[in-house]
């Protein structure tokens, strides 16, 4: 017998998290081996651009592990984009995680109605493509070699 709740809870959020990396690295050689590596250490990077009077007029949001850059949120202010701005913060995160972090690969997942294309135009690959998620809209997961 289960008693199952819906409610958020971070720290049991935390603990799931810690289970199932303990199960994935016991159950498979590849993360096992990952563990131990200090260049497979989860490591968040932003990348921000201030403009004159020290507002936020774009940012970058990822993570580096197990060799790979993960891009998690890029935004730049409406008044800058065509500007080379979203380029420059994206280059810089790459250079960081292939020079700092050395890391081989980077992905992003981004929907058709925001920027594949920009990705594509920065050497990203498409690799998947996720159809009607959300309903009308199509996620894409591009890829792109750092070396």
């Amino acid at each position: 017998m289960f008693h199952l709740e819906t409610e958020v809870d971070k720290e049991r959020r935390a603990q799931l998290h810690r289970l199932l990396r303990d199960d994935n690295t016991a159950r498979s050689p590849h993360m096992s081996a990952l563990r131990g590596m200090p260049d497979a250490q989860e490591a968040p990077l932003h990348v921000w651009a201030l403009d004159a009077e020290g507002r936020l007029a774009g940012g970058l949001a990822a993570r580096t592990w197990a060799s790979w850059l993960h891009l998690e949120l890029l935004w730049v202010d409406t008044a800058h984009r065509g500007s080379g701005l979203g380029a420059r913060l994206l280059a810089e995160a790459e250079r960081v995680a292939r020079e700092d972090r050395a890391c081989l690969r980077s992905r992003v997942e981004t929907w058709d109605f925001q920027a594949p294309g920009f990705y594509r135009k920065q050497g990203y690959e498409v690799r998947g493509q996720v159809e009607d998620f959300p309903p009308g809209v199509t996620e894409f997961t591009l890829t792109k070699e750092l070396r």
